[in-house]
């Protein structure tokens, strides 16, 4: 895929979860942008889907061809009723994909989505302050950098930091909140 070429958005389906439940699975097993240690179950990832999108919240995919290529979904940034306004935001890009632009057109997707919805906030809590691919994709959209948490996630042997960044969206905080 060209880096020109803009990937095929959609919403996640349930038979998409083969795909993003293997491509999650490498980022569990051989990175460090989550801190998970063991890969979910389609099930499980068929779960947390379920608990996203009935709150009205996207979950999308990229197309390369007919292939998943990677996803994207925005959660609740915390569950106590005052952040009801603020998401938190999670890119994962299959392997082999990387570098094609992938991750901006679905972040910017998903802010777009995350406005929509009535989202006033967006964090990004972007594992590993050497995961300068998410940091770069998240300040070309608007986030500024929030600051970092050093030391606070210990996968394959060391320590790692949480780099915390955010967006505002629609009016943000310029407005009161419906």
């Amino acid at each position: 895929m060209d880096r020109k070429t803009v990937p095929a958005l959609r919403a996640a389906t349930p038979e998409d979860f083969a795909a993003i439940t293997a491509i999650y699975a490498d980022h569990v097993g051989n990175g460090t942008a989550t801190f998970e240690l063991e890969p979910p179950d389609v099930q499980e990832m068929l779960r947390r889907w379920r608990d996203i999108t009935e709150r009205g919240l996207p979950w999308l995919v990229a197309m390369r061809g007919d292939a998943v290529a990677g996803y994207a979904y925005a959660g609740a940034y915390r569950p106590r009723p005052a952040y009801r306004h603020t998401v938190e935001d999670s890119i994962y890009i299959r392997r082999d994909c990387v570098g094609e632009g992938i991750g901006r057109s679905l972040l910017d997707a998903l802010i777009a989505d995350c406005e929509r919805a009535g989202a006033r906030q967006m964090i990004a809590v972007i594992g590993d302050s050497g995961n300068t691919a998410s940091i770069r994709v998240h300040a070309a959209t608007g986030f500024a950098p929030i600051g970092v948490l050093p030391d606070v996630g210990w996968k394959f042997g060391r320590w790692l930091d949480v780099v915390l960044m955010q967006r505002a969206l629609g009016p943000g905080a310029r407005e009161p909140a419906p």
